[in-house]
């Protein structure tokens, strides 16, 4: 089910907590409202269709990736950049890496770590920025 976005700076700005298997309805519905606002969006968290758990979802070049409990535990390469955000008017500078290494459980609940390069890798840390309280 598509969800509405969730605006309020307060909110976002609380800590998610770590989702399971029994998340999966809201990992669905982040995945619906990420792909209905595909004209201006790459990736979402949770907490922006209000609920506060440890999911993102990205586009990977229109390939989607679900990742529940993302950690990402290097980077390499960093670098300044603007981003937008739907929960947020306008953009914003930020510091990123350009490649960066992820431990997730994937949507089959499997714990994988995997190495993202480029534009993936900066949607990732935006995401990953909201499920840990921070705003752009």
């Amino acid at each position: 089910m598509v969800k509405e976005i969730m605006r309020d700076p307060m909110f976002l700005q609380r800590k998610s907590v770590d989702a399971g298997p029994m998340d999966m309805p809201t990992a669905i519905d982040l995945l619906d409202t990420l792909k209905a606002n595909f004209e201006g969006c790459v990736g979402m968290a949770a907490n922006m269709i209000g609920v506060s758990k440890r999911i993102i979802a990205i586009s990977d070049n229109r390939k989607y990736i679900l990742m529940f409990n993302p950690e990402i535990i290097k980077g390499y390469g960093e670098y300044e950049t603007e981003e937008g955000c739907l929960s947020l008017d306008g953009e914003r500078k930020t510091k990123r890496f350009k490649t960066i290494q992820v431990k997730y459980t994937t949507d089959k609940f499997k714990q994988t770590t995997r190495t993202f390069t480029g534009f993936t890798a900066q949607i990732i840390q935006h995401e990953v920025d909201h499920c840990n309280g921070i705003l752009i």
